[in-house]
């Protein structure tokens, strides 16, 4: 049985507010940029204990990016915030060019990411923004699972230098690892050791990986499960000492199954260790309207799911 239980649902964009009042009381030279959704980001506090380091730049999210670009030459480690779609398919432009490119330590902190934005629709619900910002050369990017690990990633990246891409979200969700956990970049948590299949889970899918490892040890079935918190750069190791001991792989993801976790995985496993897998991720479309739990059963991205991808893959081994 998981050793994790729910410590109370919160929203990971509220970890995310949670990191920055804290690196605003302790870290003078980070700043913080927001597309007029200051409420929505959480990052009131910040604002109000360090006005002047604030810039509320409206709905001109390539701008903001720009302007981020610019304050990280005066040696200062810009924070700049909006909802996923607009950190990235907006302004992707703005962040090749002046960010990626440039090598700018500017921190890409998106919320209301993949279907779990609910009712705003297919217009706002991005499932594309992985492979867009993981294809950046020298873009860390960074989808945590619930709100103690995106306070510590939003902690960390402040102290990583360089650009990086933070992907967290709307709904509250179950809040499980560790509240005083020291975050990694690049290092895969090890969850539940099993010796049948491994799962290898990102963002709001890792606790939906729980409960199907719990429900499948009922089933007699032993189940691996990682959280892969870190996509690029990917613990390579971790995925291959885990395949090698199971045999087969599931990857699990709030994104389309192009150009996401999966799809790194694969890559991984292709050209180390052939393994079959089996990708639980959005097949190719964009969503719709609806509560996050109705979308995320419409679209195969829950416990069920991903048991019945562990059932399907057992079969190729």
């Amino acid at each position: 049985m998981t050793k994790y239980t729910d410590q109370g649902k919160q929203d990971t964009r509220s970890g995310y507010g949670a990191g920055m009042t804290e690196l605003g009381r302790t870290n003078p030279n980070v700043v913080a940029l927001c597309a007029d959704l200051v409420g929505s980001l959480k990052i009131d506090t910040f604002i109000e204990e360090n006005p002047e380091r604030f810039f509320q730049v409206g709905i001109a999210e390539a701008n903001m990016m720009g302007i981020a670009a610019g304050l990280t030459i005066g040696g200062k480690i810009p924070f700049a915030s909006t909802f996923a779609n607009f950190a990235t398919g907006r302004v992707y432009d703005q962040i090749r060019q002046s960010i990626a490119y440039s090598d700018k330590n500017v921190k890409i902190c998106a919320s209301h990411s993949g279907l779990t934005l609910g009712e705003d629709g297919a217009t706002h619900q991005i499932l594309e923004d992985i492979g867009l910002m993981k294809m950046l050369p020298g873009m860390t990017v960074i989808n945590t699972c619930d709100y103690n690990q995106t306070k510590a990633a939003t902690l960390a990246i402040a102290e990583h230098h360089g650009p990086v891409y933070l992907r967290f979200g709307r709904p509250k969700v179950a809040n499980f690892t560790p509240v005083d956990q020291k975050f990694e970049i690049g290092k895969a948590l090890m969850l539940n050791e099993g010796t049948d299949v491994t799962i290898l889970a990102t963002g709001h899918l890792v606790w939906q990986a729980l409960m199907a490892a719990e429900s499948l040890e009922n089933q007699g079935i032993s189940a691996e499960v990682i959280d892969i918190h870190t996509i690029k750069p990917l613990d390579s190791k971790a995925i291959l000492d885990s395949a090698k001991k199971t045999g087969c792989v599931v990857t699990a993801e709030e994104h389309n199954y192009l150009g996401g976790l999966g799809e790194s995985v694969a890559r991984v496993l292709a050209s180390h260790h052939p393994t079959p897998q089996e990708f639980v991720a959005t097949q190719d479309t964009f969503g719709e309207s609806g509560t996050p739990e109705q979308l995320m059963e419409k679209y195969g991205l829950n416990n069920k799911a991903i048991e019945e991808a562990v059932l399907k893959v057992l079969k190729r081994k």
